[in-house]
């Protein structure tokens, strides 16, 4: 008979993540076609029920101790409003939307990258604008 754990051991969490400002080209090639996503943390309440509702564990809620390195950009944590960083694992994540579902306080946009319509879309922002932040392992 086979055997189950019911309680698996943690997973390991990285902490030498490096923080890097990307730039637009570099976005534009990067980002899939389908969809990117934002979740914007000044507004989150850190519930965590993203990282709980994920049926793919790739929005990870990190200390911003894990930040190794920066690059052109101010170290988190320097702020004391600087609670906790949000990573996502853009190679796993199927854009299910289960997170923007769940979000009680709606800071979760699933939006596309390229040029606003002329009436405006708050799911679509430029390439330049608000979400120039990326994440890279060091």
């Amino acid at each position: 008979m086979a055997k189950v754990d019911a309680n698996p051991p943690m997973p390991e969490f990285r902490a030498d993540y490096v923080l890097q400002e990307v730039d637009a080209a570099w976005l534009s090639k990067a980002v899939k076609p389908k969809q990117f996503i934002h979740i914007d943390q000044s507004e989150c309440i850190m519930c965590e029920g993203c990282v709980d509702i994920c049926p793919w564990k790739c929005i990870h809620m990190v200390t911003p101790g894990a930040i190794a390195e920066t690059v052109d950009i101010e170290q988190p944590g320097v702020d004391p409003a600087d609670h906790v960083i949000f990573t996502i694992d853009d190679d796993v994540c199927t854009r299910c939307a289960l997170c923007v579902d769940r979000c009680p306080t709606g800071v979760i946009i699933l939006g596309k990258v390229g040029d606003p319509a002329a009436a405006g879309d708050a799911h679509q922002r430029t390439n330049t604008h608000g979400y120039g932040y990326g994440m890279r392992l060091g």
